[in-house]
């Protein structure tokens, strides 16, 4: 049996020059037009290119697509897109009956000459699956790590002719994605946020899609919002007072909801806190969705649905320990206030030497990134095990090493761990294992334990496998 092997770069764009059905548009601004140069490299390109551009002054830019506030962003790619995709059987009507229309832009920073800035860029195809339908739109932020900025335009051109080739020639939403990097890795290039939409996507959830980029290593984090919309994090968060819940979230407690609200309000009367720039994140790593090592993708949505309907936003990351997270975090935000809400317990995992045995500077080089500037947690009160007794910071102390003490004071006495003072205590008994094992077995009561918003997905969507009539459910 003959081994599968994946196109090269130019098989690719020569498979396209040579299909006489796919024809459009290139319009690159701001890196030079890499991908439009592979088509043309390999012979057969006026078969595939209806026009090239790249208005790369900002005036010329303004006067073709309109005002922006920000060319490398997303609105700017889809004033692009808007603009050359309609040109296409406004100016080709003899071609509408036979041809597959497609626009490809692309809106990109590179390495500068000074070589200060970080390389980051939006792609976006807008195409058809067959002539005369209505258009797809496949949307990509990536992330660019050559120091070369002549590395990073010949990865960009990759990634186009990688892009244009999977939506028109496969057909699996993760199979487009697992491609884009083909004949690269994300030590050159990361793609952090993939949106697929139009008629022939309907059933694809790109909330799903964001947790294939973590889960695939396509990148470290991915983001969408309430209204479960995908998100590019360096967009969302730039500049931005983040406060972050992590959890299993399965399902969201009483508990949760008063962490996230009480923590909002400690959080908020920072005096370096803007309260006009606070984005609260509730956070799902993949331990948290993968304990067995393996994802329920249905269980996923599940808890996607009613985080969303809770009006928050959900940070999928491959960051386990916090100051992974929080590193992360303090280079979007550029140094604005970060806080991370944690309960007792988690805190004390923190606090273990044997976490970082594996990192050369141990728990002090950890602590330098998780307690570094304007970052603070907000610590979440517990019930000792086995006994009604409130477990907090003011106990924390007594139970730590000898020799891990005097770092603790150092935290207290420079403000970066706070109790939360204010938690009901009266929900403390509430574990969200057990109200998940009364879910599934029918049980009546746990819908005290829950947010009425929760109580109503579960019940009407059979979340969690709470025994609703089988023509109910939602089939993922």
């Amino acid at each position: 049996m003959e081994e599968f092997r994946k196109l090269t770069t130019q098989e690719k764009a020569l498979r396209i020059n040579l299909s006489k059905a796919i024809y459009g548009s290139f319009a690159e601004i701001g890196a030079g037009q890499e991908v439009a140069a592979n088509f043309f490299k390999v012979g057969g390109a006026s078969g595939t290119v209806a026009k090239t551009m790249s208005a790369y002054d900002m005036k010329f830019s303004d006067a073709i697509y309109g005002v922006c506030e920000r060319y490398v962003a997303e609105p700017r790619l889809m004033q692009m897109l808007d603009h050359e995709y309609v040109l296409l059987p406004e100016r080709l009507p003899h071609r509408i009956e036979k041809t597959r229309f497609f626009a490809f832009a692309d809106t990109v920073e590179i390495l500068n000459y000074e070589r200060t800035n970080q390389g980051d860029g939006w792609m976006g195809l807008r195409f058809q699956l067959t002539p005369q339908s209505e258009p797809n739109d496949c949307v990509i932020h990536v992330k660019m790590f050559d120091t070369d900025p002549l590395q990073q335009q010949y990865a960009l051109g990759i990634v186009g002719v990688n892009l244009i080739y999977a939506c028109n020639f496969l057909s699996d939403p993760e199979d487009i994605l697992m491609s884009l990097l083909d004949g690269l890795t994300t030590r050159r290039i990361e793609i952090d946020m993939f949106r697929l939409s139009g008629p022939d996507f309907k059933h694809v959830d790109n909330r799903l899609m964001a947790l294939k980029l973590v889960k695939n290593g396509l990148t470290k984090a991915a983001m969408f919002g309430s209204d479960g919309n995908v998100m590019q994090p360096s967009d969302e968060l730039y500049k931005k007072n983040v406060l972050v819940l992590r959890g299993r979230f399965r399902p969201p407690t009483h508990v949760n909801v008063d962490m996230l609200l009480t923590s909002r309000r400690h959080f908020k009367h920072e005096h370096d806190v803007d309260r006009s720039k606070i984005v609260l994140i509730t956070e799902l790593t993949l331990n948290d969705l993968s304990p067995d090592g393996k994802i329920d993708e249905r269980d996923f949505l599940h808890r996607a649905d009613i985080i969303c309907s809770l009006g928050q936003n959900v940070l999928i990351s491959n960051y386990f320990e916090y100051y992974r997270l929080v590193d992360y975090l303090s280079r979007i935000t550029k140094g604005k206030k970060t806080g991370i809400i944690m309960g007792i317990y988690a805190l004390q995992k923190v606090f273990e030497e044997k976490t970082y045995e594996n990192t050369r500077g141990g728990i002090l080089e950890c602590f330098a990134s998780l307690f570094g500037t304007n970052v603070k947690l907000y610590i979440y009160p517990a019930l000792r095990k086995d006994s009604d007794q409130l477990f907090t910071l003011k106990d924390f102390e007594q139970e730590l090493p000898e020799n891990l003490k005097h770092l603790f004071r150092y935290l207290m006495d420079n403000n970066k761990l706070e109790d939360i003072n204010d938690a009901n205590v009266k929900n403390l008994h509430i574990v969200s294992d057990h109200v998940l094992a009364m879910v599934k077995k029918g049980e009546s009561g746990w819908e005290k334990f829950v947010p009425h918003k929760v109580e109503e997905a579960i019940k009407e969507h059979g979340l969690f496998d709470y025994p609703i009539a089988t023509e109910k459910k939602v089939v993922v």
